[in-house]
């Protein structure tokens, strides 16, 4: 049987893998029903929902390519719940443009549901950079 940590380690990987492939579905198996998203600067994208729209390429634009590395710092498990703390580099490159990249901090409080980690909350302090 897996660590809890172990498992949460995996979530991350998921995440990163599916985001990579553009398997929105996949992502969102990793989220709780009633996740909640803080990104600075915009309101809290609360729910499913907002996230699977915000991924949705638009129908006449090609979908950018996505690669993130996450290096997990800590992880801390208290029953059912647990929190994390990663640093993250993310960069998104438009079929048509140059890349936009962006790195920093996320705070993710994760809840066990049904036997299986999701991510309930997740605040993403990351910042554009240039090279």
């Amino acid at each position: 049987m897996q660590s809890d940590e172990q498992e949460i380690r995996d979530l991350v990987s998921t995440w990163l893998e599916a985001t990579k492939a553009g398997d929105t579905e996949k992502v969102l198996e990793l989220m709780a029903e009633d996740v909640v998203f803080l990104v600075p600067g915009e309101p809290p994208m609360v729910g499913k929902a907002p996230y699977k729209e915000a991924a949705q390429p638009h129908p006449e634009q090609p979908v950018p390519e996505i690669e993130g590395v996450s290096e997990i710092q800590e992880i801390k498990v208290l029953g059912d719940w647990a929190y994390m703390w990663t640093e993250m580099a993310v960069k998104v490159t438009p079929p048509s443009g140059h890349p936009i990249k962006r790195v920093g901090h996320t705070l993710s409080i994760l809840h066990k549901e049904n036997g299986k980690w999701v991510i309930a909350r997740d605040a993403n302090m990351l910042v554009p950079v240039t090279d």
